[in-house]
């Protein structure tokens, strides 16, 4: 049975990543998003087990004592967890799995896994990012300051991912995710699997 890719979707707040997401796993089949656990408050607008699953502190810190995550972070002030159960059972069944983390879940990750995919999503400039958090109306001035900030601090690690994707042009951001994981997809490992009596046959 073919395993499935581990890819790793990490950019900083505003960056336009959860769009992008939506976008690509619209377009490709055989692929599904991590839904994080998170002590963050549900919005207006999030659905519990769609957006994330809202647990409360207790609950979470449970969770990390159990081992129950494949990695976690706090942002913001936050907790965020990955199931390590949910990605396993996926990726064992043959499908791909998208993780929406940030840099440093990144770096826990590929501490424990060496086939994974990362990916770093780009804005074109801090102006940009900048009008795109005041536009989305979600944060008073000040947090978004923070959000800049730390901004900067999340991009000073985008060259520790093997792609890096600008979002300047919304569809040509979706083009290059796309090649990527295509092309993932077309690594030996994944082939060696897919086509391995073609391969031994070959192979004499």
């Amino acid at each position: 049975m073919t395993i499935g890719t581990l890819f790793i979707i990490a950019a900083p707040s505003g960056a336009g990543k959860t769009t992008l997401v939506r976008a690509i796993t619209r377009r490709i089949p055989n692929i599904r998003v991590s839904v994080s656990h998170t002590t963050r408050p549900q919005r207006s607008r999030e659905e519990d087990g769609v957006n994330y699953h809202f647990v409360d502190e207790a609950v979470f810190q449970r969770m990390v004592a159990d081992k129950a995550f494949l990695e976690y972070a706090e942002v913001f002030g936050y907790h965020y967890g990955t199931s390590a159960n949910w990605v396993q059972e996926q990726l064992a069944a043959g499908t791909d799995v998208i993780l929406e983390i940030d840099w440093q879940g990144a770096e826990q990750i590929r501490s424990l896994n060496k086939n994974v995919v990362s990916i770093f999503i780009l804005p074109p400039s801090l102006d940009a990012l900048k009008e795109r958090l005041t536009r989305r109306n979600q944060d008073e001035p000040d947090v978004i300051a923070r959000r800049l900030a730390e901004a900067k601090i999340e991009m000073s690690h985008c060259h520790e991912f093997d792609y890096v994707v600008v979002n300047q042009y919304f569809q040509h951001a979706v083009r290059d995710l796309t090649t990527v994981i295509r092309s993932a997809r077309l690594s030996y490992r994944v082939q060696a699997q897919v086509h391995h009596r073609l391969l031994q046959g070959l192979s004499g």
